[in-house]
């Protein structure tokens, strides 16, 4: 069981750019378990973990409703946004400037063969990277992803999760508002969701801007204990 992670931070990129980077990954990865099955080879599979922020756009999962997004694309395009169907799970997101987005590309016979835990400890990565902060994450049940003030009229999502799996590889990931323009999410019913509002993490600490790469470090130190992986390259953009 390999449980070395190959991390990158690709920076701001193109979505539909890093969702083929992506597929290349998860497809490598399926290629050689089918190979090992076959010939019996057993090489170890690799696990990739990418960080990246995108420009402004708009993704439907598979399962997802097209009304929940509230304009057309011709306004996405004044607005310098983009619009893709993908094959993840869950309804609509935005990804745009400001926000960390994580793509987790693992063999999940690496670590445990179990999709619901798999969800659930990148649930409580978020939550406890948030309580470094002061800030209480929280989950919402039947609404995959990290929430403020649940059970209350101010509930608030600052984090969406959305993921595809297949032979136990995943991809795709979550999403953490941290100094994300929130009026974006204006423009669509979040993860297909009714009456909950979005928030990120500089507006939850009332400050203007928080430091990106403090919080990937935090994210990356609290996914690695909670999987017990190991990251192989130094934090560094590449």
């Amino acid at each position: 069981m390999n449980k070395k992670i190959l991390l990158k931070d690709l920076g701001n990129r193109d979505y539909k750019e890093t969702w083929d980077y992506q597929e290349e990954l998860f497809k490598s990865i399926i290629d050689l378990k089918i190979k090992n099955r076959r010939e019996e080879a057993g090489q170890e599979t690799p696990n990739h973990f990418l960080f990246v922020e995108h420009p402004h756009v708009y993704t439907l999962g598979k399962s997802g409703d097209m009304s929940n997004l509230l304009v057309d694309e011709a306004y996405l395009a004044e607005k310098q946004a983009t619009f893709y169907k993908i094959n993840r799970g869950g309804d609509i997101t935005y990804h745009g400037p400001g926000q960390i987005v994580g793509y987790p590309i693992l063999d999940l016979d690496n670590f445990f063969t179990d999709i619901h835990k798999y969800l659930r400890l990148l649930e409580d990565m978020i939550i406890l990277t948030l309580a470094e902060y002061g800030i209480k994450g929280e989950r919402s049940k039947g609404e995959t992803g990290v929430w403020i003030d649940v059970g209350t009229p101010f509930v608030r999502k600052i984090c969406a999760m959305g993921v595809r799996a297949s032979r136990w590889v995943t991809m795709h990931g979550f999403a953490l508002n941290v100094n994300t323009e929130l009026g974006y999410f204006d423009l669509m019913i979040p993860c297909g969701i009714k009456g909950k509002a979005v928030t990120s993490l500089n507006v939850e600490l009332g400050v203007k801007e928080v430091d990106t790469d403090e919080v990937k470090k935090k994210l990356l130190k609290h996914f690695s204990a909670l999987f017990e992986a190991e990251f192989q390259l130094a934090y560094n953009k590449v």
